[in-house]
Order: C-alpha cells, then sequence, then structure tokens
C-alpha cells in the first residue's frame, strides 16, 4: 500500500497497517526524515502506544509504482494535483482511497483516473502531530469504506491491525454526516482549546449549531440526506448542542470522551501556518446554500474568519471565546 500525502491522517493509516501490508508513506522530505531517524510513533485512544520501523518512506508520487491500493490523505485542495502526480505511476489494477474530508474529492479522482477503481473512506476521528514523527489519535470511531469487491483486499489487510475498519453501501452519506461534524474544526481552531474543553462550553457549541442547521438546511435542498453515525440523528444535533452545559454533559457523554490532548485538524494548520480546509466544509455549505437559493451567515462568516486567522501567520491567530464568537456570528 502506498499513502499519498502522508501527514497526521496518512501517517496513522500507514502506521497501523504496517502490521500485515508494506506500506510506503510519501510526504513532505521534512516529515519523512523525521520517521526515517526516529522510527514511526503512534499513540491513542487513551494510553496506547506504538513504534513502527516497518515503512518505506519517499518523497515523489513515483513511489506509488506497484501498490496494490493508494490511500490518498492531502488536503482537498490538491486533490487535483496529487492525481495528475500519480497518473503516470499507477499499475493496472491499482485501487485508490480517498480518506479526505468534503464532499467532491473522489469524484475528482475518478475524472482524473479513470482507468482506476476510486473509493471513498471516511476516518471518523481526529489525528493530530504530537512530534516529529509522532501522531496521536484523540477519541475513538471506525473507519468506513465504501462497500465494493474492491475493498476486500484492504479490509482484508486492515482486519489483522489495529485499524477498525467497515463496509458501509451509503457513502455519499457518510460524507455528509462527516462534514456536518466537521463544522467544528473552524471552531475549535478559533477557541485555540482542546476539543473537549471547547465542546463543554454552550457558547461554542451554539456557534455549532448554527452552522449545522444551515447545512442541514442546504443537504435538504439538495436531495443529500447524511446517514447517523453515532448515538444522535445529524437532525437532532443541532438541539442537542444548545442545551445548558450540565444537562448537555448528561445526555452526550459519549461526545466529551475525547482525550485531554485532542484538537481539530485546523488548529493544527494555525499553528504551523499551514492552509486549512474551511473552504471544503463551512464554504461548501455556503456555496450548496447559494446554488439553492439559501443563505448560511454563520458559515460565511467563519470562512472569513479563519482566512483572516491563515493570514495572522503561525500561531498568531487571536483566539476567541465563546461568547465573542457567538456574537461575531449573529
Amino acid at each position: 500500500m502506498a499513502v499519498l500525502g502522508a501527514g497526521s491522517i496518512g501517517c496513522h493509516l500507514g502506521g497501523l497497517l504496517a502490521d500485515t501490508a508494506e506500506v510506503v508513506l510519501i510526504g513532505r522530505p521534512g516529515a519523512m526524515a523525521a520517521i526515517e531517524a526516529d522510527g514511526l510513533t503512534l499513540t491513542g485512544p487513551g494510553e496506547a502506544r506504538r513504534v513502527t520501523h516497518r515503512l518505506t518512506l519517499a518523497t515523489g508520487a513515483e513511489a506509488a509504482a506497484g501498490a496494490d491500493y493508494v490511500l490518498v490523505t492531502v488536503k482537498s485542495t490538491d486533490t487535483a494535483a496529487a492525481a495528475a502526480q500519480l497518473a503516470p505511476h499507477l499499475s493496472p489494477g491499482t485501487v485508490v482511497i480517498s480518506f479526505q474530508n468534503g464532499l467532491h474529492n473522489p469524484a475528482l479522482l475518478r475524472a482524473a483516473l479513470p482507468d482506476h477503481p476510486v473509493l471513498a473512506g471516511m476516518v471518523p476521528y481526529n489525528v493530530v502531530r504530537t512530534g516529529p514523527a509522532a501522531f496521536h489519535q484523540g477519541s475513538g470511531g471506525r473507519v468506513l469504506l465504501a462497500d465494493a469487491p474492491d475493498a476486500a483486499g484492504f479490509l482484508a489487510a486492515a482486519a489483522g491491525t489495529g485499524l477498525r475498519v467497515a463496509a458501509h453501501p451509503d457513502m455519499p452519506g457518510v460524507q455528509a454526516a462527516k462534514l456536518v461534524m466537521n463544522l467544528n474544526n473552524a471552531i475549535n481552531a478559533l477557541s485555540d482549546l482542546p476539543l473537549r474543553e471547547q465542546l463543554g462550553r454552550r457558547a461554542y457549541r451554539v456557534c455549532l449549531a448554527r452552522c449545522q442547521r444551515e447545512a442541514l438546511a442546504a443537504f435538504r435542498a439538495a436531495g443529500i440526506r447524511p446517514v447517523q453515525l453515532g448515538a444522535v440523528p445529524p437532525a437532532r444535533m443541532p438541539l442537542l448542542l444548545g442545551l445548558p452545559d450540565p444537562l448537555f454533559r448528561r445526555l452526550a457523554g459519549a461526545a466529551l470522551r475525547i482525550d485531554a490532548k485532542a484538537r481539530s485538524s485546523m488548529w493544527e494548520d494555525l499553528q504551523r501556518g499551514r492552509p486549512t480546509e474551511v473552504d471544503s466544509l463551512q464554504g461548501e455549505v455556503v456555496a450548496l446554500a447559494e446554488r439553492h437559493g439559501l443563505r448560511a451567515p454563520a458559515c460565511a462568516r467563519l470562512v472569513e474568519l479563519v482566512h483572516q486567522a491563515e493570514r495572522a501567520g503561525a500561531g498568531a491567530a487571536r483566539p476567541w471565546s465563546g461568547p465573542e464568537l457567538r456574537a461575531e456570528l449573529g
């Protein structure tokens, strides 16, 4: 297996799959050099820890040649470029799996790689970099993959590892549900708080509920039905989020069973001075709403605030308190 875009999610997936498969990580030179020097350390959920050196490391897409599966874990803005880099090197029969945020990446990959099966996948939990070659899974969940014959080899390889994977018949609905959950990424990034602490404060949850209501309205207009991934149906999430803190903690205990270290990937991007995926999350809601004659003002304002934070530079963005952010969203 090859992993193109071996950042937090890519290293996590590749490191676990190395128990049963030959894995090539393709990533930035600095990141690959750190893994070469120290091995890849994966921690979480909880106190779980493993270090692996059983990896081939590379910095160019040509290293994907001969792979049975190529896992694409680049940011959505880099999907088209990733497909162009892969196209000359994929072997006949290579299956490509998109483990990316957003709604459109599998379709983009299929259009660019018409001779190869492309499957949609979804990682439900967050993974953050905790050191040059160390990555931490902050919450639990089962990775989902399109229920298709081409997924069989991947599922068989994952079965012998610590990676929990299941096939799902409705990946568009899964991706929509993941987008609804990922709308918290921007709020967490702007709060500069760990996820558990941020979600424990009602003002931040009210901001998330506003974004989710806008997303659910846009999905209804577009005929998209997010599936239920957890204990609460997507349509009821905004109501739950708006409850007072003590009642929320009692009713949504699972939502707060998050490692104290856990933060969103967008927070990590802002800390490292990298572009975020806000345009593929809140920005996607704004675009979908506009196509159906709706507005999504809370999502639109969060897009603006995250881009302002990007322009501030690595780790220099102002933190927003819950009441401040709630007032800003109107």
